[in-house]
């Protein structure tokens, strides 16, 4: 198939858990032959822990993801690759921030915000964030499907939470071009279509600020 041509120089994809970004971006990436930048979140040893006993694992979880999302992306931003067209990644680093803020009390959450703001600001910004929104119960069935052990106990409040969270954060982002787009309704992951649809629309041209799309 031939390679398609990115409108985007360094795209982001978020979402909430579940929502299906390292599956689209993993699809993405190989359709306009770009570099492909994933989470490593599966080796955090605290991310098990922190669903056992979120009150007890939460401040060490967030410095830790802090702390690996930084170094990932300092090292991949930094270097090039002239056989890749651009930089697609299944997540944005203010994403460190958002859960953040859902999870630590707010003496905590006040230390990391410093910490936060301190290293950010050195790292270089999507020319387009894409946020996924699913209703909370299509992400409970996306996360009983993947299986992942220490995820199947997440309870509808938190992806809610979390959810509001994002939200929130998008509302206050200036200088970006942020496209949220409702994919309750299709299914990229399997149906070729419905994957061909979401990618005309990501790889659209848009103007800074907030576009909501239902695909």
């Amino acid at each position: 198939m031939k390679e398609q041509e990115s409108t985007y120089n360094f795209i982001a994809i978020e979402g909430n858990i579940g929502a299906g970004k390292t599956t689209l971006a993993k699809k993405i990436a190989e359709d306009f032959n770009a570099r492909l930048i994933l989470e490593q979140f599966a080796e955090n040893p605290f991310l098990p822990k922190f669903y056992a006993e979120p009150e007890k694992h939460a401040f060490p979880l967030e410095l830790s993801f802090l702390a690996e999302r930084y170094q990932q992306l300092k090292t991949e931003l930094g270097s090039q690759d002239l056989f890749k067209s651009g930089i697609i990644s299944d997540y944005f680093f203010l994403k460190s921030l958002i859960f953040a803020q859902a999870n630590l009390g707010a003496d905590e959450f006040g230390l990391y915000s410093k910490l936060f703001h301190i290293i950010n600001d050195s790292l270089p910004k999507p020319d387009l964030f894409v946020y996924l929104y699913h209703d909370v119960e299509r992400l409970q069935e996306n996360i009983k499907k993947r299986g992942r052990s220490y995820e199947q106990n997440i309870s509808n409040d938190y992806l809610l939470k979390v959810q509001t969270a994002y939200f929130d954060f998008i509302k206050q982002l200036k200088d970006l071009r942020i496209l949220v787009v409702d994919v309750n309704n299709i299914d990229f992951a399997n149906d070729k279509e419905h994957y061909d649809k979401l990618l005309e629309i990501i790889n659209q041209s848009y103007d800074f600020g907030i576009t909501r799309i239902t695909a």
